[in-house]
């Protein structure tokens, strides 16, 4: 125990995972959060690995997502479902899959340095695997060809691609690279489980913080749980609050720029299919009518779709900016009533309908595919403004303030850990430097799959998705 405590606003995959690190490394914390459960943010479903979704961003940004990801598998590995991602450019697309190659054997290098520094780092299979080029001929070869109960190899997982996909609307090579889906569901069961077995973690939930100050103790943080006013004092503050931030800084007087984007993916079932998916992206300029589009396989033919345009995912308005009044960009109303009170159900098909068929277009069969329910939606914050920006973790402004501004939900341990070394949080530093994630985080890690995957689908039924997107799905080679 260190004697230091800290109050974190905010339960989604930032604010849990800081208070998992912090309570297991003895910090007192209080978890505040409005929900019922935790981690129920912007959509997750990929754990961008390497940031091969992305062509807009740096190489050195993929690199350090890279290294995040693992990190954040280590730390929560149940949470991921293993399968490859398929990465197609259609010919619709300006693009060349040769501009694609240089970047990927920099980050396979980069993965094979990580695996050479520590065996435990290597958590997406081989390097050597880590990606593999397939041109039309090898996919002929995959034609007609039917899928073994039990995946071998990338092979396999091309099967369904192969036998579904017009290969003459794609360039090549396609690419299939071991950037794996991730749960969120699982995740905020594994932050609840462990949270409620850690001795050091007071967790709030359906609790709303309404005033909060600074005094001689540090902070002070009141909020309302059943109607009832409570009070917390904390030496330290962390803003979780997601892309409602903004908020907080102003309450606090520290102003800080940023961006909101509001997003939604639609949830699907692919009754008639056969096949065991890989995830598939087909390439497209964001924000155009041939914007990139996402097909993300769950268990039971249930289907996460992606358009990156601005009658599926995107938004009218849906990316919004600070000013110099408020540090909280504001939202359109009509999105904003979204966030707090849920879809229409006339807007929730229109725009599944509209996915069904976008993804259709590249894979004819999926056209048979019907809405299963809710999106998943959510709006994120990116600090400053680049909405490039996918690698970003954590921000301080003195008084023992802290803001968790990840843009990717991988960052959310590198921002756990600049906490304890920006505020000293723990009294040996050599000792906390040299131990193992796996080390530092023994109740965490004591968590059966089972118990995870229950209490994931149970959060699942709550929030009235299908149970299979928290179910276990793919098979690690």
């Amino acid at each position: 125990m260190t004697g230091k405590s800290v109050a974190i606003i905010g339960g989604g995959v930032a604010g849990s995972t800081a208070a998992l690190h912090l309570a297991e490394i003895g910090v007192n914390v209080t978890l505040i959060e409005k929900g019922p459960s935790l981690v129920s943010g912007p959509p997750i479903c990929h754990l961008h690995a390497g940031g091969n979704l992305y062509r807009e961003i740096s190489t050195e940004q993929c690199i350090e997502l890279l290294k995040q990801s693992i990190d954040t598998v280590r730390l929560f590995p149940h949470t991921l479902n293993h399968r490859p991602t398929i990465i197609a450019i259609p010919h619709s697309d300006p693009g060349s899959p040769d501009d694609l190659i240089p970047r990927l054997e920099q980050i396979q290098s980069a993965y094979q340095s990580l695996v050479d520094l520590d065996d435990k780092n290597q958590v997406l299979g081989e390097p050597r695997d880590y990606y593999k080029l397939y041109d039309k001929a090898d996919l002929l070869k995959l034609v007609g060809k039917t899928q073994s109960t039990n995946l071998h190899s990338i092979d396999e997982w091309l099967i369904p691609f192969a036998n579904s996909v017009n290969l003459d609307e794609v360039k090549y090579p396609i690419v299939a690279v071991q950037e794996h889906g991730w749960s969120v569901f699982r995740l905020g069961a594994t932050a609840m489980l462990a949270l409620e077995k850690l001795d050091y973690c007071k967790m709030d939930l359906n609790s709303e913080v309404v005033d909060l100050y600074k005094a001689d103790c540090g902070w002070v943080v009141q909020y309302k749980k059943d109607g009832t006013l409570h009070e917390v004092k904390a030496d330290y503050l962390v803003n979780a609050s997601g892309y409602k931030t903004g908020d907080i800084d102003d309450m606090v007087q520290a102003p800080r720029e940023r961006l909101v984007e509001f997003k939604a993916a639609y949830v699907t079932r692919w009754e008639s299919n056969q096949y065991t998916w890989p995830e598939v992206i087909f390439h497209g300029e964001r924000g155009t009518p041939n914007g990139m589009a996402q097909l993300t396989p769950y268990a039971d033919n249930v289907f996460q779709l992606h358009g990156m345009t601005k009658s599926i995912t995107l938004f009218d308005g849906g990316l919004v900016s600070s000013t110099s009044d408020s540090s909280q960009p504001q939202l359109p109303q009509q999105l904003a009533i979204k966030l707090d009170k849920g879809w229409e159900k006339d807007v929730m098909e229109t725009r599944t309908s509209s996915a069904i068929e976008y993804v259709a277009k590249m894979v004819p069969t999926f056209s048979q595919a019907t809405c299963e329910g809710t999106p998943l939606f959510g709006a994120q914050q990116i600090p400053g403004n680049d909405d490039t920006l996918r690698a970003a973790d954590v921000s301080f402004a003195g008084d023992n303030y802290a803001r968790m501004e990840i843009v990717k939900g991988s960052s959310a341990l590198e921002g756990a850990v600049a906490l304890v070394s920006e505020w000293g949080l723990v009294a040996d530093v050599d000792s906390y430097q040299s131990n193992t994630i796996e080390d530092l985080h023994p109740v965490t890690l004591s968590l059966q799959a089972k118990d995870i995957e229950a209490k994931a689908m149970q959060v699942a039924s709550e929030r009235n998705y299908p149970q299979a997107l928290a179910q276990y799905f793919g098979q690690p080679l």
